[in-house]
């Protein structure tokens, strides 16, 4: 067993390669030898998002705090709020963010596949985020 304390763990800023405005990464876990599953409770200021990306293996998302915007390829942007289960399947295209005046927590679930968890792709433009 390992028990990984609050506060252990510093938090992090989301690269600005991946994500479009502030976004904070906490208690980022990674599942250990033959585990595949991996995580972080991600923060999004207002207006905040991810880029296009993938998940070879899908990925979830648990919304904790505030309120958002998801989107898949193709479909129209949806809003999320507390105790949300979002899923998306393997390799569909989406970003997920905050709404443009609320801040967005979730905890985001995926697993690994030959050491890779997500496919970062191009920026989501601000048409695309308005919808």
């Amino acid at each position: 067993m390992e028990i990984k304390r609050n506060g252990s763990q510093p938090s992090a800023k989301g690269p600005a390669d991946w994500f479009t405005g502030t976004v904070r990464i906490d208690s980022p876990f990674k599942g250990s030898d033959a585990a595949r599953v991996s995580g972080a409770i991600v923060t999004f200021e207002p207006g905040a998002r991810t880029a296009w990306h993938t998940h070879p293996l899908g990925q979830t998302l648990i919304v904790t705090a505030g309120s958002g915007r998801v989107q898949r390829l193709g479909g129209p942007v949806e809003t999320i709020h507390p105790g949300d289960i979002v899923w998306f399947p393997p390799g569909e295209k989406h970003w997920h963010g905050a709404s443009p005046a609320t801040a967005l927590t979730h905890i985001a679930i995926a697993e690994t596949l030959d050491g890779k968890a997500v496919d970062w792709l191009e920026h989501v433009s601000d048409e695309q985020y308005r919808g």
